[in-house]
């Protein structure tokens, strides 16, 4: 969210940015961009309690020309507002799944419209959290998944599903632009490759494998072919097999299934 306020603060449409996510149907306002006090700082906005009440309620951007005068809102929070000057605000919310996750805001210290450009440059920061919220939530609940099939790791069933688990989060984390939560993802994979090693500790070896290397070989250990691997993960065959004969090449492998049976030994799969 403040990166998505950062880049809309860099396109100059407004001098004020802030905005925050909901908890329990509550919108707890953390990020600003542009605010001159600290009035509006940790404020909690209740479902239909001033414009962000109100959009977290309807699910719908609402602007205001004259913040202190509109007679579409509450005016529950005039002091914190109007103590930092505002006047001209536009409220969009970040839905998922029908429900409001988050709120933006874009604010003018002058009462006139906001334009149609202030509109669509938050509507696409909106959006893009959208994406953002969907695939930390399908985290979460593959992770919820993990945990149950980590306590019976030793069955059949359960193995393959940390196996998807894995190949599925090289997927997620090749398709998010946030390179913080990239990070985490193949942290996470990495975590899962260990969970199936014998006794959690795997062979030492000076092999490495890049990123690109480890997801395709994820995915062949999984039983796809070039082509479905490429598939899931928005790749060329052609790609996915020159990524798959350098793995092959650093593991000394002759074929794809030594190539994955070698990288489970190693840690570097479960």
């Amino acid at each position: 969210m403040r990166g998505e306020l950062r880049t809309a603060a860099g396109k100059g449409v407004v001098p004020v940015l802030f905005g925050g996510e909901v908890h329990d149907g509550t919108l707890h306002l953390s990020e600003f961009v542009g605010t001159r006090t600290n009035h509006l700082k940790g404020l909690s906005i209740p479902p239909r309690s001033g414009m962000g009440g109100r959009v977290i309620a309807q699910g719908a951007p609402i602007s205001v020309d004259d913040y202190g005068n509109a007679q579409s809102i509450t005016h529950h929070y005039d002091r914190p507002v109007l103590g930092e000057g505002l006047r001209s605000i536009l409220a969009v919310p970040v839905m998922v799944d029908g429900t409001s996750r988050a709120v933006l805001y874009a604010a003018s210290r002058e009462c006139h419209p906001l334009g149609d450009r202030t509109v669509d440059v938050m509507v696409a920061a909106s959006r893009r959290l959208s994406t953002e919220f969907s695939i930390r939530d399908e985290v979460d609940r593959r992770l919820q998944l993990l945990r149950v099939a980590a306590v019976t790791s030793a069955d059949g069933m359960a193995t393959e599903e940390i196996r998807d688990v894995h190949a599925e989060l090289r997927s997620v984390a090749q398709s998010v632009t946030d390179t913080d939560l990239q990070k985490k993802l193949r942290g996470l994979s990495k975590r899962l490759a260990r969970l199936l090693t014998s006794s959690g500790e795997p062979e030492k070896s000076d092999v490495n494998l890049t990123p690109r290397e480890i997801d395709v070989l994820s995915h062949v250990a999984l039983g796809c072919t070039n082509t479905e691997a490429a598939q899931r993960l928005t790749l060329r065959p052609e790609t996915v097999k020159a990524y798959l004969r350098s793995a092959m090449n650093k593991l000394d492998a002759h074929s794809r299934h030594e190539a994955v049976v070698t990288a489970r030994k190693l840690g570097l799969l479960p």
